[in-house]
């Protein structure tokens, strides 16, 4: 099945809709709430309905044991992610007109001064055999300065940092603002660079006696599916609910290709299988004996 979005979160929809439909009809046997979320507003980054169902408005916060994300993939589950911290930075020089004979500090100057030094300074090593990953700092935006007769006196700069557990964001904001102050110190006659943090989420990693990791490779398992255990790159809705203290699974799914292109699709094959170890792990997470 072909579409954008079909694998990404379409066939999760489908696929959780209709164990829902199955469980109701087996709720006398099982312990405990299962609840469906759907959020439109998870591909901007804003995640504002996982936000109202998950911090509420007026004091109806909902905390649940545990989390199952959607999103495809059948070779593995992914039970973390590196974290994210993305900051805004502002780098100052000093305005003048660029036909002066006499020039004054730029800031794009500066500002491309200081991406040299954030590709050349290293970044300590980072993954551990518990969280393999390392950490990566990206510039991805840069804006500044107009037209061609002015010296720019501002510019933007967008970073995106990928945290672990040993350089959370206490090591980023350290390692930024050691950066940043030789910068400074170099150009003495600009105003200070400030940097704003804009968003940040923790790594995290579900441990091997997780409830929600061992039941779904346990069921996987069962189905003659060998599902291994995978901390992803990009950071996801888990990262966000780690922050919250909420274990979450943020991936395993359908066979799928083309992820989030125009010919993005999955094999219709493949969720008979998903749908049946999300059962059968619902099941086990949800009976009483567990209680």
């Amino acid at each position: 099945m072909y579409g954008r979005g079909s694998s990404d979160s379409k066939v999760a929809i489908a696929i959780f809709c209709h164990l829902a439909v199955r469980l109701q009809a087996a709720r006398h046997r099982l312990h405990g709430t299962l609840s469906l979320l759907f959020d439109l507003d998870e591909h901007t980054g804003g995640f504002a309905g996982a936000k109202a169902f998950f911090e509420g408005s007026q004091g109806n916060a909902v905390r649940p044991d545990g989390v199952m994300i959607g999103y495809p993939g059948l070779d593995a589950l992914v039970i973390g992610g590196r974290g994210v911290h993305r900051l805004q930075i502002d780098v100052h020089g000093v305005a003048s007109h660029s036909g002066g004979r006499v020039g004054t500090p730029n800031a794009v100057d500066k500002a491309a001064d200081l991406i040299r030094r954030l590709r050349a300074t290293p970044i300590p090593a980072t993954g551990t055999t518990h969280f393999p990953p390392e950490a990566k700092i990206t510039v991805t935006a840069i804006s500044g300065g107009q037209g061609f007769s002015i010296t720019p006196d501002l510019c933007h700069l967008n970073v995106d940092i990928r945290t672990t557990p040993t350089f959370d964001d206490e090591a980023a904001t350290q390692h930024i603002a050691e950066i940043v102050a030789s910068v400074d110190k170099d150009w003495t006659a600009t105003p200070a660079t400030r940097v704003q943090l804009l968003l940040h989420w923790p790594a995290y990693a579900l441990d091997k006696e997780s409830p929600l990791r061992a039941t779904i490779i346990a069921s996987a398992a069962g189905h003659g599916i060998r599902v291994r255990p995978k901390i992803a790159g990009p950071s996801n809705i888990g990262n966000y609910l780690a922050e919250l203290g909420i274990p979450a699974t943020a991936g395993f799914g359908v066979v799928h290709a083309g992820l989030h292109a125009t010919d993005e699709r999955f094999r219709i094959d493949s969720v008979p299988a998903v749908q049946a170890i999300y059962h059968e792990s619902l099941l086990m997470l949800m009976s009483p004996k567990l209680r």
